[in-house]
């Protein structure tokens, strides 16, 4: 209540249970099915997160991007604080029960977060756990272990090695010996796709991952961005919900969370924040490491970098706009459109130029800093440039169509260029006239 964050929300495991549940999984029972029963949204479903039961009707539209409470609160400061984030590999969302603690079948998510549970207060960082999915004998196969901000992963644990692994590796910060740590490369990015536990993360959070891997695979960038459903972390509301980590320019590894996510936004996740390291500011929920106060300090902060800004809602639905163009409203933030084809105004902020039929996203050339070790230090290697430009199509709610998104320069952009050109033609002017003036003092 008054608190921008759902307090009954959290649902990944944190290293204080008092205020988060932990992750889900699934039941060894399941593991015999060779076909996984699901749902129309492609995961299972309690009756509670259906409406009730009673055999009413419910479209899985009712729990989409077209819900009635889709954007309606602010996200900024909805993130629980934590320093560290373990990302166990296994199985899929369709058959992850609700619970990981009704998961008494579940030996090695089960075993994991009681291990976890039990050390936290022997802990330096708070730590909070999460299934993502697993495949064997792919990037992530059943049993690896991700491990963020440190960008390392484990190969194939076991329940054998679970008391081990957490005592060495997250109580004492050093390493499982018989894991041999490898160094994460790339960004990765994790979806909520968590049916079983709601709705809104089941019907969301399959398509933002489906277009996901459409756009890599597309543009062929699937070596640089992994891209993972998981497991419920905290805000279902907010559906969908998307983790991104990446290292910046500093080399420092940094966790920003998104919320009302839809697959339209997809592209300018990957353009602004993931090929520029920019957030995007209207969908961003809060950042690893700091907590849910000094979020909101920290989108005030590039608000007031980037103008003025203030929030409105219209028809019930939650946006902040600023009244100098920044460099994260890379399109409209509403769904409408001028019949000119350009986004509506809204008070004093910068509309993007669009037209009905394209949506052109110009990824810049991107260099995927590479840390590699060598002789037990750290180096970027920089890796090949992916793409000099390409375009992001966009879906919208009414078909296939594509808009172009326009640049528009920053006030002193423009008023350089004017300037200059100004000052440019003054002298030139000047310098004619004395030209002028010196050829008939000659005469």
């Amino acid at each position: 209540m008054g608190s921008g964050r759902d307090r009954d929300d959290p649902l990944s495991f944190t290293s204080n249970p008092s205020t988060a549940s932990s992750p889900v999984t699934v039941s060894d029972y399941l593991d015999t099915f060779l076909g996984e029963p699901t749902s129309r949204s492609g995961s299972f479903q309690s009756e509670s997160l259906l409406g009730g039961g009673g055999g009413e009707s419910i479209n899985d539209a009712d729990f989409g991007f077209a819900r009635p409470d889709f954007r309606s609160e602010q996200l900024a400061g909805t993130v629980q604080f934590y320093e560290r984030h373990v990302f166990l590999c296994y199985k899929k969302p369709s058959v992850w029960p609700a619970r990981i603690e009704a998961a008494e079948f579940d030996r090695l998510p089960r075993l994991l977060s009681a291990a976890v549970s039990a050390r936290k207060s022997s802990m330096k960082k708070e730590t909070r756990l999460t299934i993502c999915e697993g495949h064997d004998g792919t990037e992530t196969s059943n049993g690896d272990v991700l491990i963020f901000p440190d960008m390392i992963r484990y190969r194939r644990l076991t329940h054998f090695d679970v008391d081990t692994f957490v005592e060495e590796v997250l109580v004492k910060d050093g390493e499982w010996l018989p894991g041999n740590p490898e160094l994460l490369k790339g960004s990765y990015v994790f979806v909520c796709s968590h049916g079983s536990r709601d709705r809104r993360c089941g019907v969301c959070g399959p398509s933002l991952v489906s277009r996901f891997r459409e756009e890599l695979e597309f543009h062929g960038l699937q070596g640089n961005v992994s891209i993972s459903p998981c497991s419920h972390i905290g805000g279902h509301k907010y559906a969908g919900n998307v983790i991104i980590y990446r290292s910046n320019i500093n080399r420092e590894v940094t966790g920003h969370w998104y919320g009302y996510v839809t697959p339209e936004d997809v592209p300018i996740l990957l353009e602004q924040h993931i090929n520029k390291g920019e957030i995007v500011d209207r969908l961003w929920r809060g950042e690893m490491g700091l907590s849910e106060e000094d979020q909101k300090k920290s989108q005030e902060g590039r608000f007031q970098l980037n103008g003025a800004v203030h929030t409105v809602k219209i028809n019930g639905k939650v946006s902040q706009e600023s009244s100098v163009h920044s460099a994260d409203v890379s399109c409209c933030q509403s769904r409408t459109a001028e019949p000119n084809g350009c986004c509506q105004q809204n008070g004093n902020s910068s509309s993007c130029c669009q037209d009905d039929t394209t949506l052109m996203l110009s990824l810049e050339t991107s260099e995927d800093n590479q840390l590699e070790s060598e002789n037990n230090t750290e180096k970027l290697t920089p890796g090949r440039k992916i793409a000099e430009k390409t375009f992001f199509r966009i879906n919208s709610d009414k078909g296939s169509s594509t808009r172009k998104v326009c640049g528009i320069p920053t006030w002193l952009e423009s008023w350089e260029r004017e300037d200059t050109y100004a000052a440019l033609a003054v002298v030139c002017a000047a310098a004619s006239v004395v030209v002028a003036y010196t050829c008939y003092k000659q005469l």
